[in-house]
């Protein structure tokens, strides 16, 4: 049994919008045998683009019923049937949160007629619901009110479970039934309407670096993974966050991977990846020039100092920032995470004592109050928690087989790259493992990844050079 659902929301969040009608077919593989429709009041008011799109208005759904009241009706008309939509994310998580919000799971198998449509119909113009149906002379009343939309998606799903059954029954093979197209999309229904379960299947379940691409072949998003397909399957899982998570989804036509067998490699070359091409879903690192730095120095009272200022190639920063606002911030967060002076950190330009000091919040470096030696000790602590905890130092970690090693280099507090090596390698010096990387820019982001991961239980092999001494591998 099939229970076919179409809704019309106030706007595309599921998180934030609510289902204003809802019109439900049910199909037992031969016929539609009941349905259910109503409008709903969504205890909101409708936007105008809304209303004239769906010709819903406030004025219709002001005596309808809330969901909570006819919540009861679609659980026991969709009970263990599955649930079918055209693009069925869309609806099946508008629906979910609706019932989450009531503090009930709403959970059914889904089946997707977009997807189904595109497997048994090939070759059409569109799969959108209006000129889908247009193309296959499907008449649809009401479009974009869930009543005429779902009595439509009824119409298509009784061709294509026709199609589906020919197919079964030209086949003569009777192991064909257990994997018609029908019983794969159901199992596959939330994967983007382009991705196969295939395609997914043959995924590595390693680390690496993956790639979404929309139908034009153009990279959409760069993921990472300890394991490529597992984070991949965890993308296309139901959420309620979005219309745009939504899109996202139904824009990915086909994904591509590189294998990194280190996590950290997967990380670092992710963050250089997404800068260099700057797919339109990534957006935390897509900034690829870093215009300012921290720094420090010593000033003639013997306070080490913080600052910000352009970022010099000559001089390298302690640590390197997007834009001279992104570093001022950091620095007044670096004051009150350690009680640092606002005038020692080039925050408060004034020739007698910090506001903070005026307030009773700095211990009085400004004037002299505090002595060097103990604010110093402050300073240099948080400087320690964005810098490394050695100076020179390689991290070998996994390769991309049995018989490969990875390298991460760091020379004087600066990310140089990684590499690979294989069993054939020696090294007895920092200039070796140089030889086996490729260079890669070094940032805030790359900063932050090694940072991170050398404080975690990674496993990896870490190596540290010192001017004195190379230690041998």
């Amino acid at each position: 049994m099939y229970a076919i659902v179409d809704i019309e929301t106030t706007g595309g969040q599921p998180a934030e919008d609510r289902i204003t009608e809802i019109a439900i077919f049910i199909h037992d593989g031969d016929q539609v045998v009941d349905q259910f429709h109503s409008l709903i009041n969504p205890g909101r008011p409708i936007p105008f683009f809304i209303s004239q799109l769906t010709g819903i208005t406030d004025e219709m759904v002001r005596d309808a019923p809330k969901f909570h009241e006819v919540a009861k009706q679609i659980v026991q008309i969709t009970e263990g049937n599955v649930f079918v939509a055209h693009n069925v994310r869309f609806d099946y998580s508008f629906v979910k949160k609706e019932f989450a919000d009531l503090g009930f799971t709403f959970q059914r198998k889904t089946l997707c007629t977009v997807r189904l449509s595109r497997k048994l119909m090939p070759g059409l113009p569109s799969y959108s619901l209006g000129k889908l149906c247009k193309s296959i002379d499907i008449p649809l009343q009401m479009r974009h009110r869930a009543i005429g939309d779902a009595e439509a998606t009824a119409v298509l799903f009784d061709r294509l479970l026709k199609i589906d059954e020919k197919k079964v029954n030209d086949s003569q093979d009777e192991k064909l039934l257990e994997t018609s197209s029908i019983s794969k999309e159901i199992k596959t229904s939330l994967l983007p309407s382009n991705i196969s379960k295939d395609m997914v299947d043959a995924l590595p379940l390693e680390a690496g670096v993956y790639y979404f691409h929309d139908e034009e072949g153009q990279i959409i998003y760069v993921g990472k993974s300890k394991s490529i397909r597992k984070r991949i399957i965890q993308h296309f899982n139901i959420d309620f966050k979005s219309k745009k998570s939504i899109e996202f989804k139904n824009r990915i036509a086909d994904i591509t991977y590189v294998r990194t067998g280190s996590e950290l490699v997967a990380l670092l070359f992710e963050s250089d990846e997404i800068k260099k091409r700057k797919p339109f879903y990534n957006r935390a690192q897509r900034r690829s020039v870093y215009h300012s730095g921290i720094y420090s120095y010593y000033d003639q009272e013997g306070y080490l100092r913080l600052t910000f200022q352009k970022a010099k190639t000559e001089v390298p920063p302690l640590l390197t920032m997007s834009n001279q606002f992104q570093a001022k911030n950091f620095l007044y967060n670096r004051v009150a995470k350690y009680n640092l002076c606002q005038k020692l950190c080039d925050l408060y330009k004034s020739t007698g004592p910090c506001f903070d000091y005026q307030v009773h919040q700095c211990k009085g470096a400004c004037v002299g109050k505090e002595s060097p030696e103990e604010y110093n000790l402050r300073v240099i602590e948080s400087i320690d928690a964005f810098k490394y905890d050695y100076d020179t130092f390689v991290i070998i970690g996994k390769g991309r087989n049995a018989e490969e090693k990875s390298v991460v280099v760091v020379d004087n507090g600066r990310y140089l790259g990684f590499g690979y090596f294989d069993e054939s390698f020696s090294a007895s010096s920092l200039e070796d493992f140089k030889g086996v990387i490729r260079y890669y820019n070094d940032n805030k982001d790359t900063q932050q990844i090694i940072r991170g991961y050398m404080r975690t239980k990674h496993g990896d092999k870490v190596l540290v050079f010192s001017q004195e001494e190379d230690p041998a591998f």
